[in-house]
């Protein structure tokens, strides 16, 4: 069963669902090039770690030695200190660090071993404000300075865009293809929830035919094949939330499609 949305389908940018569709495209992105592209070129699938916590700030760990030797003060007080309650708490909570893995694709060229071009699936971590965007882009502006071309796919309306510049640039998603030898400038494919997923070519090396990448296809498999029609609850409103009009829009369409009461 394909998804009621002609496009993307915001449901699953839910961030308990979103990890999933993320491997799922990534995995999909892999194989359906990986025959357009040999034997010239191989696809390989690249994990990034990330060192983050909700808030996005780390802990600094205290030392063990540190602690107990606390404890120990704490357990065994002088022979003359005079003894007193200790004070009520309150309950508070302290950033645990997290180790976040997010894959991305490398095409190389198999003689020479060089990466060719990169794909990247945006993530939240990518996009919110804090240290996993700070990561993420500073590995773009690396790729962005080098013979290597970006590929970088935004299916997620919440948190603000990577940087770029130019004219009308607002829309729900977006597809950036930037070619080494057109720096700086580049391609963007927008699309918004209205509007089928874009199609856009692959950039390789100059002289040789630049697939062409089936984004809306490979959703609509995705979605049919990890069965997210059982998974997802169109009674609710998707997260992130909407505008009014958006939000009304998508009751209408899903009320057309038999998955809302009309009342």
């Amino acid at each position: 069963m394909t998804s009621p949305f002609p496009g993307m389908d915001p449901y699953l940018e839910h961030p308990e669902i979103w990890p999933g569709v993320h491997l799922l495209l990534i995995a999909a992105l892999a194989e359906s090039l990986a025959p357009q592209l040999r034997p010239k070129y191989s696809v390989s699938v690249e994990v990034r770690l990330y060192e983050t916590t909700d808030d996005q700030a780390l802990l600094v760990g205290i030392p063990d030695v540190a602690v107990q030797k606390t404890l120990r003060s704490a357990q065994n007080p002088p022979p003359n200190a005079v003894a007193t309650l200790p004070a009520q708490p309150i309950t508070v909570n302290v950033p645990m660090p997290l180790s976040i893995r997010q894959g991305y694709l490398e095409i190389r060229e198999v003689t020479s071993k060089a990466v060719v071009t990169v794909i990247e699936v945006l993530s939240p971590i990518n996009k919110r404000a804090g240290r996993g965007r700070q990561t993420y882009e500073s590995k773009r502006q690396r790729i962005l300075g080098s013979s290597t071309h970006l590929v970088e796919i935004d299916l997620l309306r919440a948190h603000e865009p990577m940087p770029m510049y130019g004219a009308a640039l607002q829309s729900h998603y977006r597809v950036l293809v930037s070619r080494s030898s057109t720096r700086p400038q580049a391609d963007l494919y927008r699309f918004n929830l209205q509007d089928q997923a874009a199609a856009f070519p692959l950039p390789l090396q100059q002289t040789d035919a630049e697939p062409v990448v089936a984004l809306q296809q490979l959703l609509n498999d995705i979605y049919d094949r990890a069965g997210y029609d059982l998974k997802l609850d169109y009674q609710q409103q998707p997260v992130p939330p909407m505008s009014v009009e958006e939000a009304a829009w998508v009751g209408n369409l899903l009320i057309q499609k038999g998955l809302r009461p009309s009342d």
